[in-house]
């Protein structure tokens, strides 16, 4: 396992909505990269606490919403109690909190907190329209840190061999400064550009930030891939993660849409439903 340096505080986001019995691979990972890293971990397991309009409820419906925001709590302090368990096991230094909050207070709750520590990790959530998915566009976007979106099947952190998907772009630039204690920590790096994604030769080349990430002592190439007609950029770089046994993608992540709703841009959003890694991103 790397040993990384400069990683000294790690934030997980859980929440309870008490729809299905979900495991956290999250959780899993950021308790072996805290290890990897000697970095005390923060974990809100949250529940949503539902509101019922006083004036329109009558007493068996508010008798019913009591109820169900008791059932949520008590879930999400019985997986709190399992964290601290879990945390104690491997020597991870952990706090643990389980509040109960409305769905947009849990959201500002947790951006808040994560501005305090050095890295976020969440699990990746495939619905578009979803507490979860919520939690880490608002991280990105209102936290200024970096966020680790963990897919299904990676409980364990790995570093081995990283992937930095490169355009040349400020958020690109940003995210490969955040992951520098990765980058260091890596065997191998591998710079992939896809030509004819965005206007390259107006930006910086994957062969000019090369230089700059081996002076940090990383061992890098560079690997510029031809986007072909109608070309699905995702899907390349899908493709190109699996063939160089990738543990990790490093991006930046963009946004468009509504100013009260965050919304990824089209390529950050298709790599979001379904990657075979965790992906390193910052805005």
């Amino acid at each position: 396992m790397p040993v990384l340096q400069n990683i000294k505080n790690v934030i997980v986001g859980l929440t309870e909505e008490g729809q299905r019995d979900e495991a956290s691979d999250a959780l899993g990972y950021a308790l072996s990269l805290s290890v990897a890293a000697g970095a005390h971990l923060t974990v809100q397991a949250a529940s949503r606490r539902l509101v019922m309009n006083s004036a329109l409820a009558g007493g068996f419906g508010r008798a019913i919403v009591a109820g169900e925001n008791r059932r949520t709590e008590s879930l999400s302090q019985t997986v709190a109690e399992k964290v601290r368990g879990d945390a104690a096991s491997v020597g991870v230094g952990c706090t643990v909190e389980s509040p109960q909050l409305t769905h947009q207070n849990i959201l500002a709750a947790f951006a808040a907190k994560a501005r305090l520590h050095d890295l976020t990790i969440l699990d990746a959530e495939e619905r578009n329209i979803d507490l979860d998915r919520e939690m880490i566009e608002v991280t990105l976007f209102r936290s200024g840190r970096p966020v680790i979106v963990v897919p299904a099947g990676h409980n364990a952190f790995a570093g081995r061999r990283i992937v930095i998907a490169w355009d040349g772009g400020a958020h690109a630039a940003r995210a490969v400064n955040d992951a520098l204690p990765f980058l260091r920590a890596a065997e191998a790096v591998e710079i992939v550009s896809v030509i004819g994604e965005k206007d390259l030769p107006r930006s910086i080349a994957g062969a000019e930030l090369a230089p700059h990430l081996a002076r940090h002592g990383i061992a890098v190439t560079v690997n510029d891939l031809p986007r072909r007609p109608n070309g699905d950029v995702a899907a390349i770089l899908r493709t190109q993660v699996g063939l160089y046994r990738a543990d990790m993608m490093v991006m930046g992540a963009y946004r468009h849409g509504p100013v009260r709703q965050w919304i990824f841009g089209g390529l950050t959003q298709a790599l979001m439903t379904s990657f075979p890694v965790p992906l390193f991103l910052a805005h």
